[in-house]
């Protein structure tokens, strides 16, 4: 990893790496987030290649300096293209002893813990449920362990703030973060001018964080504690412009895009929750460009005021997590009867019911397949990063529009509130996506509703007040062609089989899977959703050790790729880990006959590459099943 080593300004060693992983943790208010947040944006300027995970505690407000109030950020960057924000952290900077007992074993040996010992004192130790301070027993052996009383160091920096010794505790995370850049070689203008704009109306604020950041670099700088500084060089990307972007917001730029290429208002009728509630905020922001957003009292107010947007001629969108999900499932339903386009977001958490809102999980496809009465299909389909997300979203709009049907779009915690950089795409070659309302009636012809288009069989889109075009769609069974409310049996096998076709000829409308190496071999690994990167990263370590493996990543989960049932055919074996006790597993079992391998894990994190490396490893070294 190490590429050489100079001696700089800095008048200490500058040892070059080709990539870092860092993690800050502490307690909820000790600003990890913020801190994590500004040494990517940081980091992202200066070109190297980034992949992050905030990882917040479930409780809103846990005792502060107990293990279930802990809140960590890790981040990863390099100068080469990764898939992961790492599995384990090489320097871990610690606030408190409750952080240090919970992120302490994910350390690299012989990494770098830098330890706030301002908390450290007897009852810090016993909230953490420490017996004897890790400090004096010898339990920190093997890491490289730097002290640094945080508190009383930013208090020296700011002797001459005009700041309540409270508010001057609320820089150590600013002191940490100088202290960091000065290891790692940043520049620190670009934080100086994000603090700058956070807390503009706060000057005193903005000074004491800047004055903060400042003295825990020169600390760095100056002490014998910090022997040596790294640099990681920048990443050749692809040529191009790019910004750092979450899944959250990837997905909402990427609804808003497709609403726009399609020419119509995007309408989104939400109601907050974890861990979807940012979206909600993004598209608020977005008014100049035609998006409507509606805070609803409730889960099943929010899409059936979605869906009263479509009726009107909108985009109708919904966003939502698992619980959410479950509660608009009725409405579903009528959009599926209906036949309008809506697009329903579900960012997945662990669960069941409420479970833990703020950790991962993909345990709602199958909610997403059949949760809802009757026989009612939607369209399925999932992203795979943050920066995927983006074209998810505009993706779902296309086929919403195109098919005239409801679309799920899958995320997950670990998506939507991780990063990476994205790069933006040329607006002008974005396609067109063609929309064409049903013209005004002429005198004398009976407008029929439920008239198709022979090869998508999405019915006729009418708008409302459109002369001649009056009509009635409903929950209740309609007769094909007319809308009329009908009961008859034979009508309503026409119906359902019509709806689950027209689902099926999406297929013909999406591109088919492909894979990550040869198209056959021995052992393909099949993913969806966020395992992208984890597995990514194992196949690409084994094909180098010669093994004949490959991947493949489906977007498209209903209908699934034409020709995913003859590409698993290519291979001896088919093994696919989901977040999830093999959800997708079983559906590609029934439908293909074939004997695809689960490996599940449902513990609220996401798969480590070494994980799933592991698992192949030994699947790769063993008769087929003999990994399980």
């Amino acid at each position: 990893m190490d590429q050489a080593t100079t001696t700089t300004t800095f008048e200490k060693p500058i040892q070059d790496l080709d990539q870092v992983v860092i993690r800050f943790a502490g307690d909820s208010g000790d600003g990890m987030q913020l801190t994590g947040d500004q040494f990517t944006r940081t980091t992202a300027l200066m070109g190297n290649d980034i992949a992050t995970f905030p990882d917040f505690p479930a409780e809103i407000r846990a005792p502060a300096g107990t293990l279930p109030g802990v809140s960590a950020f890790q981040l990863r960057f390099s100068s080469f293209d990764i898939h992961t924000p790492g599995d384990a952290p090489d320097v871990l900077v610690v606030m408190n002893p409750a952080a240090l007992k919970v992120h302490l074993k994910e350390l690299k040996k012989d990494g770098v813990l830098i330890l706030n010992t301002a908390s450290f004192s007897a009852l810090d130790l016993k909230k953490a449920k420490y017996e004897k301070d890790p400090r004096t027993d010898g339990s920190l052996a093997g890491w490289r362990v730097i002290e640094v009383d945080l508190e009383a160091r930013t208090r020296e920096a700011l002797a001459n703030s005009p700041l309540d010794s409270r508010g001057k505790d609320r820089c150590k995370n600013m002191y940490a973060l100088g202290i960091l850049y000065w290891m790692f070689h940043r520049d620190m203008e670009p934080t100086i001018k994000a603090i700058g704009q956070k807390f503009a109306k706060k000057p005193e604020i903005v000074d004491a964080n800047l004055v903060a950041m400042r003295a825990g670099y020169a600390y760095a700088e100056t002490t014998e504690i910090f022997q040596t500084a790294y640099r990681v060089p920048p990443a050749q990307l692809p040529p191009g412009t790019y910004r750092n972007i979450m899944g959250n917001q990837a997905l909402g730029l990427g609804l808003v895009a497709g609403a726009q290429q399609a020419g119509l208002q995007l309408f989104l009728g939400s109601y907050p929750i974890t861990p979807a509630s940012d979206i909600l905020h993004q598209l608020a922001a977005y008014k100049n460009l035609g998006v409507v957003t509606f805070q609803a009292e409730d889960e099943i107010a929010a899409v059936a005021a979605a869906i009263g947007a479509a009726y009107s001629g909108s985009l109708g969108l919904t966003t939502t997590s698992g619980p959410g999900l479950a509660l608009k499932s009725e409405a579903i339903g009528l959009a599926v009867m209906a036949e309008l386009p809506l697009v329903i977001v579900n960012v997945q958490r662990a669960g069941p019911s409420t479970g833990m809102p703020t950790k991962t999980q993909q345990a709602d496809l199958l909610q997403a397949m059949f949760g809802r009465n009757g026989e009612s299909p939607v369209a399925v389909l999932a992203a795979n990063t943050p920066a995927d997300a983006f074209e998810v979203g505009f993706e779902a709009v296309r086929i919403a529009l195109q098919f005239m049907t409801p679309v799920i779009v899958l995320s997950d915690g670990y998506i939507a509130n991780g990063s990476e950089p994205w790069r933006l795409p040329d607006i002008a070659r974005l396609p067109a996506i063609p929309v064409q309302f049903a013209p005004p009636g002429k005198p004398g012809e009976k407008f029929m509703p439920y008239q198709r288009n022979p090869q998508t069989l999405a019915r006729v889109w009418a708008k409302p007040g459109t002369p001649g075009l009056t009509h009635r769609i409903g929950g209740l069974e309609k007769a094909d062609l007319t809308g009329n409310i009908s009961y008859d049996a034979q009508n309503h096998q026409h119906m359902i089989d019509t709806r689950a076709q027209k689902i099926a000829n999406i297929a013909d409308a999406v591109a088919p899977a492909t894979t990550l190496g040869p198209d056959h071999g021995d052992v393909l690994v099949l993913g969806w959703g966020s395992t992208r990167g984890a597995i990514t990263s194992a196949v690409l370590q084994l094909q180098k050790q010669g093994h004949k493996i490959s991947a493949s990543f489906l977007r498209w989960l209903n209908p699934l790729p034409k020709n995913l049932g003859a590409l698993m055919q290519n291979f001896k074996r088919v093994i696919l880990p989901e977040m999830n006790k093999g959800q997708l597993c079983m559906l590609l079992r029934s439908k293909y006959l074939v004997d695809v391998e689960s490996y599940s894990k449902v513990d609220g994190q996401p798969f480590k590459s070494q994980e799933i490396l592991d698992y192949l490893t030994k699947a790769l070294a063993s008769p087929q099943g003999g990994a399980r």
